[in-house]
């Protein structure tokens, strides 16, 4: 029989079992695989018992593991991220959100042997986090576990990974489907007033209005992004770090005129104060330069002051698609302009296309109306179904 043996390791967290087995040809001990649970170590060494006894011992897959932890292999994960942040590769509020989901990660697994995790404690965790939070929540951790676990490939902390195939729980119930009438959208500008962000935060809201902006698209224009000073064609240039896209419009009026107002402020403010001209990149910054990162506070007091509940600036994308298909356009229209990759994820304006269709329908009602001599007005020509 073949000499398969199970090594029982106690670790802080738990003890595991490696299974190492006798090379029939060299009699040498070989490591094949390391589990989490003794059962699951007894079931591999039988079955490594009948491959060899088979005379099947080349099918083993013997492959050298670096024994790291979760915690090891996140860490290490960690430090590509701030790399990339100081390469403007990644924006520090991403960041910060990875390593927020990657420190819950960490209490769950951190101390474990990466190799000694399997896909049931990860779809359990999953689960189990959906349940306490919400999917969206889970599905957030879930994409920082499988970065983890693609980056132990790399480092030969595992062989297989056990999150490939894991999916996504639906987020269907967590969407927000929330816009802006034409009146709010009023009351929301005129609040900006009563703010101390009253110069640049209408800017902010007329490109999420007329343009789709997301917070990120927004924060990171830059003045070489658009071009204010072409009277009939100003432009402005978007781009999206989540799906690296790039989109660009002939650019709205009242956004037009709410960055010449920005820049003017900018520029009053700064020979007021004495400020030596700043070389800036960014059109949404500080009177030093100094690009501004969150806006949280401004546009909760402007939402409060407008009385407009449960409003999120990302609404305002909504907002942006619901009025162009409101206005005549459709869902491919709102699709392409907004910069969405796939049709569905623009599913949830279905609804708002039927004022649409009804505008359709009266128009072509109004055409076989009575043409006024006693009888029905019929088509020009007639067709032929068949």
């Amino acid at each position: 029989m073949a000499n398969v043996k199970i090594q029982k390791r106690v670790r802080q967290n738990g003890n595991s079992y490696v299974v190492t087995y006798s090379d029939p040809v060299t009699g040498k001990s070989r490591y094949y695989k390391t589990f989490r649970r003794m059962r699951e170590a007894q079931d591999a060494r039988n079955e490594l018992r009948q491959l060899i006894d088979a005379g099947k011992a080349q099918s083993i897959r013997r492959t050298k593991i670096e024994m790291r932890t979760f915690g090891e292999v996140s860490g290490s994960l960690r430090e590509i991220w701030k790399t990339r942040l100081k390469r403007d590769r990644l924006r520090e509020e991403t960041v910060d959100g990875y390593n927020d989901n990657a420190n819950l990660l960490d209490r769950e697994f951190g101390g474990r042997l990466l190799c000694e995790i399997s896909r049931k404690d990860i779809v359990e965790y999953r689960d189990r986090v959906a349940d306490m939070n919400s999917n969206v929540s889970a599905n957030r951790r879930l994409f920082i576990l499988k970065q983890v676990f693609k980056h132990g490939l790399k480092l030969g902390a595992i062989v297989e990974d056990p999150s490939t195939g894991i999916s996504k729980l639906s987020e269907k119930a967590h969407e927000r489907n929330r816009y802006l009438r034409k009146h709010e959208i009023q009351l929301l500008i005129a609040a900006c007033r009563q703010t101390r962000s009253k110069h640049y935060l209408p800017a902010l809201i007329w490109l999420g209005v007329e343009h789709g902006t997301s917070r990120q698209e927004a924060l990171d224009l830059k003045w070489s992004d658009v071009g204010l000073d072409y009277t009939d064609e100003a432009f402005v240039r978007l781009y999206r770090t989540k799906n690296q896209q790039e989109r660009t419009f002939n650019i709205g009026y009242n956004s037009l005129q709410a960055l010449l107002h920005w820049r003017e402020h900018l520029k009053w403010m700064r020979h007021r104060k004495n400020i030596v001209p700043v070389e800036t990149r960014f059109i949404f910054c500080r009177l030093n330069g100094q690009r501004i990162k969150r806006f949280d506070s401004a546009w909760y007091s402007a939402c409060r002051f407008a009385g407009i509940e449960d409003l999120h600036y990302h609404d305002l994308r909504h907002t942006f698609c619901s009025h162009i298909i409101l206005q005549g356009g459709d869902l491919k229209d709102a699709k392409e302009m907004i910069g969405h990759s796939d049709l569905s994820m623009t599913d949830r304006y279905t609804h708002l296309t039927l004022n649409r269709k009804k505008t359709l329908i009266d128009r072509l009602s109004d055409y076989y109306k009575d043409d006024g001599q006693g009888g029905r007005m019929e088509p020009r020509s007639s067709g032929t179904f068949g």
